[in-house]
């Protein structure tokens, strides 16, 4: 009778127990400009100031605590680039507890007005990082590839050619979106106040294009939508060897459930660039001075209408129009060497015009349930680019006599894209989500080009290139999540098919296969603020038009550009492991990649076989066999005090490269191909620093060194320079006054030496050095949200082989 009396008791006291536990807290955690959800925000349920439990938030930004005590608790919310959230919790009144959190931008609010918050923060998301652009990004220059160069991993050459872990083979998107508008001149035409965000996606997931051996950058450009009219102006002038200028406006007028917005920017100035390549066995000098006159508009101009609740349609149209000159000076001097060596000085002169129109229509339907979507996309952009050119070739005998020739070229470039899009989401229970596409690209392009070099025989002074894709492809992902452990796997089934025509028929090239372009993610939570992942993905990259028209692209006397028709896709496979640590001052994200890669596409530089004279050069394109790349990179915000934060970085990629390099043989008097196997590395560090003086002024500091690397053509030095600047904000944060002095010491140069075909070495000089002046001024009303647009890209390589 007693132990019955025993087991009732205990049983009770069991039940009474776990009644007292029985509560439940759980929410969603959204951005509140633009109701997106967010993933690995921080939520902590504290009693009396100590931590009861924590947990992330999900790809969705849900959370939940079950069997919680019954007690009043602190709900806190943290999340890097946005304001903390706190919240009382009382289950003694109701044992559940449900909230939908709206965290907002690290920015100050004025009367509705948005200010960019004053540091840039960023974060590692399940298949990305992101970079929130602040005050000390958007006053490292005028344009979108001024902040380039800051941002980790990244690297911009001189001539603007932007790189991801030391690669070309990157795809560029501007909201989600690849411009047919080159990108490197894109990027200088973007205003850096007009960015809200830089995303590096280094191993996309099937649901991306497949396009891009190193990976993605997303720019993702502000986007108003507040009640009322409202925006912000910019303006800055670059003060260099000349002055440059730049301006742009963001505004939108939000009335009832229609946005419009839009967004203008203007960029003009002259640039100079010089350079020289030294040939050493047979004294030769090539002195190159470079001139570009430029001036851009860009603008774009767009309307959402929400519908209802579960229905918007959204409409924009993006209008560039580039206008460029340029005057390209080369002076050959063969100092005497022999006495029928002559001295060559040839000025060429470019002009011409690009204006690209495009036109994109979306629709994206809300289902009843949280995060069931559907959308639609339908996008149009032509280009086209009409541009001359006049060569004027002085030769300088011995004797003093003086053989000139003067010849034109044209070339008219028009560039069609048409693309449809159907994206597809269904969360099927709270671990589950299933995503499926698909997608129609039809590129159509053509090449017109006309010369009248005496050099060039008669029959090929003209021709007409044709270069059309039609791609078409459909994805599903699925993922999961258990506790601490998540995964995704996908795949994308891709046909592809290309058609070149040179001279309407004469050569012609066709290419049609059908692809399957597989990924994979691990994630394993060690705790909410420690976080492993594993990736994996294929991915290709095509040639380009630039890189397959055999039709001479630049040339000075002494090196001419060609593209290869018959080259071959190369194919890539990329393993990553990341690790992710957020702590109370900041963050620290590192990782590992390894890459297979086939059928590399490279540059080769080869002797003209058709130069008796030994002199000339051609510059193309190849396949080299097989390599293999590997790397690493580690990133970290600190906040060392509340007046003194700085972000350093290091990233170092080594690339196995094959292939054949020509060799010239002085005493044959020819040049033989030779084999070389090398293992390419860079290794670059940057560190920013930001000073605050008090609530209105601020310094910074930043740093950047490249190592020198061997190459398979040639050996480049190292690059380094350290930028200063600072920044004032007034009219009660509306307006910000901000300078730069880059490149402070004026040490930034791109150097080289060669043995390939012939020994050589070369220096080239760009305004590194210059100083930046910029105000920003903001204005509007309040808050409202607009339509969120998948996030896509262009599946056509923008990688061409212009010298200047």
């Amino acid at each position: 009778m007693k132990i019955k009396l025993f087991i009732v008791l205990f049983l009770g006291m069991v039940g009474w127990a776990e009644a007292q536990n029985n509560g439940k807290v759980s929410g969603k955690v959204n951005e509140n400009s633009s109701n997106v959800p967010i993933s690995y925000a921080t939520v902590t349920l504290k009693e009396n100031g100590k931590t009861i439990n924590s947990v992330v938030t999900n790809d969705n930004g849900e959370f939940d605590f079950k069997n919680i005590a019954l007690k009043n608790y602190i709900l806190e919310v943290q999340y890097i680039g946005f304001k903390n959230y706190t919240a009382a919790v009382n289950l003694t009144a109701n044992p559940t507890a449900n909230f939908k959190i709206n965290l907002e931008e690290a920015a100050t609010e004025l009367k509705g007005v948005n200010i960019i918050a004053e540091r840039s923060t960023m974060e590692q998301k399940i298949d990305r990082k992101v970079i929130t652009v602040g005050k000390d990004l958007t006053t490292a220059g005028a344009t979108a590839s001024d902040i380039m160069s800051n941002v980790p991993s990244v690297n911009v050459d001189q001539d603007g050619k932007i790189s991801l872990r030391g690669n070309q083979n990157v795809r560029v998107l501007i909201d989600g979106r690849v411009s047919t508008i080159d990108a490197a001149q894109l990027l200088k035409q973007i205003p850096s106040t007009s960015i809200k965000k830089i995303e590096l996606i280094t191993n996309p997931s099937a649901k991306y294009n497949p396009e891009g051996m190193s990976g993605i950058i997303n720019i993702i450009l502000h986007k108003n939508a507040n009640n009322g009219f409202n925006g912000s102006y910019s303006g800055g002038i670059t003060f260099a060897e000349t002055a440059k200028f730049n301006q742009s406006l963001d505004a939108n007028y939000k009335v009832g459930k229609v946005n419009f917005f839009g967004n203008f920017g203007n960029n003009s100035g002259l640039k100079h660039n010089q350079g020289q390549i030294n040939r050493l066995d047979v004294p030769t000098s090539q002195k190159l001075n470079i001139l570009n006159d430029n001036d851009s508009y860009l603008y774009k101009i767009g309307m959402d209408y929400l519908i209802d609740d579960n229905n918007t349609v959204s409409f924009y149209t993006n209008q560039n129009k580039f206008t460029g000159k340029t005057n390209v000076q080369t002076t050959v001097d063969y100092k005497n060497v022999s006495p029928t060596s002559a001295n060559i000085f040839q000025e060429g002169l470019y002009g011409g015009t690009d204006i690209t129109g495009t036109y994109n229509l979306a629709y994206k339907h809300l289902f009843t349930k949280e995060g069931h979507t559907l959308d639609i996309e339908g996008n149009y952009s032509n280009y086209k680019e009409d541009q001359g050119a006049n060569f004027d070739t002085r030769v300088t005998n011995q004797n003093n006599t003086i053989d000139s020739s003067i010849y034109n070229d044209n070339l008219e470039d028009s560039r069609k894209l048409s693309t449809v899009n159907i994206d597809y989401v269904n969360p099927l229970n709270e671990k589950t989500t299933l995503e499926a596409g698909a997608e129609a690209r039809i590129t159509r392009t053509s090449n017109e080009y006309a010369t009248g070099n005496p050099s060039v025989p008669t029959a090929e002074r003209m021709s007409n290139y044709t270069y059309d894709t039609d791609i078409y492809s459909a994805y599903v992902t699925f993922g999961q999540k258990f506790n601490k452990f998540s995964y995704q796997i996908g795949g994308r089934f891709e046909s592809y098919k290309v058609v070149a025509n040179l001279n309407k028929g004469l050569a012609k090239f066709e290419d049609d296969y059908i692809t399957l372009y597989p990924s994979a993610y691990l994630t394993y939570n060690l705790n909410e603020k420690n976080t492993l992942q594993l990736s994996y993905s294929r991915r290709v990259d095509r040639p380009s038009l630039e890189q397959t028209k055999p039709i001479r692209e630049f040339s000075t006397p002494l090196i001419t550009s060609y593209g290869n028709p018959e080259l071959r896709p190369q194919f890539t496979n990329s393993v990553e492991i990341n690790y992710t640590k957020t702590f109370d001052k900041g963050s620290f994200t590192t990782g590992v990649y390894y890459r297979n890669i086939n059928d590399q596409i490279s540059r080769v530089i080869s002797p003209d076989e058709s130069d008796q004279t030994q002199q000339k050069q051609i510059m193309t394109y190849t396949n080299f066999a097989h390599n293999t790349a590997y790397g690493f990179e580690v990133s970290a915000n600190y906040k060392i005090t509340k007046w003194w934060d700085i972000q350093p970085s290091i990233d170092f990629s080594s690339i196995n490269q094959e292939g054949i390099v020509f060799k010239y043989n002085p005493t044959t008097n020819q040049t033989s191909p030779l084999s070389r196997n090398i293992n390419v590395s860079s290794l670059n560090t940057r560190l920013n620093s930001n000073f605050k003086a008090n609530k209105r002024l601020s310094f910074l500091l930043f740093g950047f060194y490249n190592n020198a690397v061997e190459e398979i053509q040639n050996d480049r030095k190292a690059m380094y320079k350290i930028d200063a600047g600072a920044r004032y904000t007034l009219l009660n944060n509306k307006m910000s006054i901000s300078v730069r002095f880059n490149d402070v010491f004026d040490t930034m140069k791109y150097s080289f030496d060669t043995e390939y075909p012939y020994p050589q070495k070369g220096e080239f000089n760009w305004e590194s050095q210059s100083v930046y002046f910029g105000l920003n001024y903001n204005f509007g009303g309040g808050k409202n949200k607009s339509l969120q647009r998948k996030q896509r890209e262009d599946n056509t390589s923008k990688d061409g082989g212009g010298m200047f």
